[in-house]
């Protein structure tokens, strides 16, 4: 079933962003009265069309869902009747052709706007981010931050729950060694601090980097009490069930969620004995946390949850929620903050100072496509808005076989006067594509070795 929800929610997200990438050049392409032959969603072997319009544009359906493309009248791809001569795309001025070419990237950054403007009017849940104890000499502990403090403002930019901490400190940690954090301590004074990010690595954004600046969650006291356990895991197969209370990991007594967490995190593939209270029964179970993954070190984990006090649950949320019009405000804001940080990422990786394994491909985005669908729809929309942003980002980069390979083009004949030769373009073409196909290979990779590590 969640198979069948990550292909579902993976196909959608790829057909949406495509359709309205593609509408975008349709559309300037009618304005421009450039003949449109083909609106393609996929590629290779038609599976169904449909013609439609003056022109008869041609509506079709291929059988590779992985992209799609627009064909317009062109001389250089076929002989054009004298009457539609005027209508075909090499004879349009070099500004029609710009705005043509252009109008993808941008339909698909005006979906994020759209998306995170819907976002921020129906209200997003978030955990407030209230700081526990940093641990010492962390960049955190050492700027003086403490227990109960609560950042409301980073470089001058509003904060509001923990996501938008580790938002604003990644951008900040990419390029500036030091940012200015507003925080509301726990006696209620507002108060400014400096925090080091220098020691923050572009790699290190990939993996738990706040943990290394030394913030974390302030988390509440939770009795070791089991609330859920996940069907297949180490818990279920060990025997235990929701409503068991944990007395004692391998004899030691625990009296804390956390301490829970901390012996199973210790232990991957390590057999313990978990004395628990069932209903006033005292029993002893067998359970061996399974390994996985986690920057790089192996931790365990046995597939349970604990039991929450929905009071104190929803003492810890929030909900970001604006106007209409200043929600419009902060979705161009955030997609505008978006595409410039990706294409610092981007930079960073040309220069190597980021590694090529933060590139994904097709596989890792299936997998963030499932996982965001089944938390729910305000995540699935983010999942979207963000997806969409990478898509104009990366279609917009000088590579020849893209947008902005065609927008060089462009700006090149802008400031010679004459066109980029047949031949050039040819080359442009040949490397364009040997550089994507590699582009994918390692991408691809990326996602087998993901998949691998776990």
């Amino acid at each position: 079933m969640q198979l069948l929800l990550t292909i579902a929610a993976f196909i959608v997200a790829l057909s949406l962003l495509v359709v309205i990438h593609e509408l975008g050049h349709y559309l300037v392409a009618r304005v421009c009265n450039v003949k449109v032959l083909r609106f393609s969603l996929g590629f290779g072997k038609r599976l169904a069309s449909i013609r439609r319009g003056s022109d008869q544009t041609e509506w079709s359906l291929a059988a590779i869902p992985l992209g799609g493309y627009v064909k317009m009248l062109d001389e250089r791809e076929g002989e054009v009747a004298e009457a539609d001569l005027p209508r075909a795309f090499n004879r349009q001025t070099v500004g029609r052709r710009f705005a043509i070419v252009i109008a993808g990237p941008t339909a698909n950054l005006l979906l994020a706007v759209f998306f995170y403007w819907l976002l921020f009017v129906s209200g997003v849940p978030g955990l407030k981010p209230v700081i526990a104890a940093p641990a010492a000499q962390t960049p955190a502990a050492i700027a003086g931050f403490n227990a109960g403090d609560m950042p409301v403002s980073i470089a001058g930019e509003r904060v509001d729950t923990w996501q938008d901490v580790r938002w604003q400190l990644m951008r900040s940690g990419v390029g500036q060694a030091q940012v200015s954090i507003e925080v509301v301590d726990a006696n209620q004074r507002i108060v400014e601090r400096d925090l080091d990010v220098s020691g923050i690595s572009p790699d290190d954004l990939d993996a738990d980097f706040l943990a290394k600046l030394g913030f974390t969650r302030l988390q509440p006291e939770l009795p070791p009490v089991i609330g859920e356990v996940v069907a297949g895991g180490a818990a279920a197969a060990g025997g235990l069930q929701k409503g068991d209370r944990i007395v004692a990991i391998s004899g030691k007594p625990v009296a804390q969620w956390s301490e829970v967490v901390a012996a199973v995190r210790a232990n991957p593939e390590r057999a313990l004995q978990v004395q628990i209270d069932r209903g006033g029964t005292g029993m002893t179970l067998t359970l061996t946390p399974q390994s996985v993954s986690e920057n790089g070190a192996g931790i365990g984990r046995i597939g349970a949850a604990p039991q929450l006090d929905q009071d104190v649950m929803k003492s810890l949320m929030t909900e970001v929620r604006y106007g209409p019009f200043e929600s419009l405000g902060k979705a161009v804001a955030k997609t505008w903050d978006t595409s410039v940080f990706t294409l610092q990422m981007l930079g960073k990786m040309v220069m190597g100072q980021v590694s090529l394994k933060n590139i994904s491909g097709p596989i890792t985005i299936a997998d963030y496509a499932g996982q965001s669908a089944q938390v729910g729809w305000i995540a699935y929309v983010g999942f979207l808005a963000l997806i969409s942003i990478s898509l104009a980002v990366l279609n917009l980069l000088p590579i020849p076989l893209l947008d902005g390979g065609h927008l060089m083009y462009y700006i090149v004949e802008i400031i010679t006067g004459s066109p980029v030769s047949e031949k050039v373009m040819e080359i442009g073409q040949q490397l364009g594509m040997a550089l994507l196909f590699t582009l994918m290979a390692l991408a691809i990779y990326n996602d087998i070795n993901r998949l691998i590590g776990g």
